[in-house]
């Protein structure tokens, strides 16, 4: 499968990732998590028997990343942008959010949203950055750390699950 398809792969459901060739697995968990050896480590011990069992292994991945681990992954997440029909004053209101955390933290703020209404989700957004922008450097990567693992459970399952 050529590059840029396996990016875009989605498997058909956990029997499908389980089966998937290696690469193609690590490639669908990167998305996810852009930690290298995080992907390589939940791809390497497939098959999982439940996505229950998938989704425990991606936690633990996730607590055992290095530093160096949690700076690559950091590094390959994006700052969430503002739905299209959001107020102009809301949009530059989170560019302005997202440039100060990252000018303090070198690194896009990340928030896992999961199970926040929709209408909800700008305003968490910019709450959640104006009330972290006051945490010491070493708090904020472990409040990242745990955003990332949870960014990633809702990633890995809407990827495998098509939930």
């Amino acid at each position: 499968m050529p590059a840029q398809a396996a990016r875009h792969w989605h498997p058909k459901g956990l029997a499908g990732f389980n089966a998937a060739p290696h690469a193609l697995a690590e490639s669908l968990l990167l998305r996810c998590c852009g930690s290298r050896r995080w992907a390589e480590r939940v791809a390497a011990h497939r098959p999982y028997p439940t996505l229950d069992a998938l989704l425990a292994a991606a936690d633990e991945a996730g607590y055992d990343l290095s530093g160096a681990d949690l700076d690559e992954a950091l590094s390959r997440e994006t700052a969430a942008l503002p739905h299209p029909d959001a107020p102009p004053a809301a949009r530059t209101a989170l560019r302005a959010a997202h440039a100060a955390y990252e000018s303090g933290f070198g690194h896009a703020f990340v928030i896992s949203l999961d199970g926040v209404p929709a209408g909800e989700r700008l305003d968490r957004v910019l709450f959640g950055i104006r009330s972290r922008l006051g945490n010491e450097r070493e708090e904020e990567r472990a409040v990242a750390a745990e955003e990332l693992r949870r960014l990633a459970r809702t990633r890995l399952t809407r990827s495998v699950a098509g939930g």
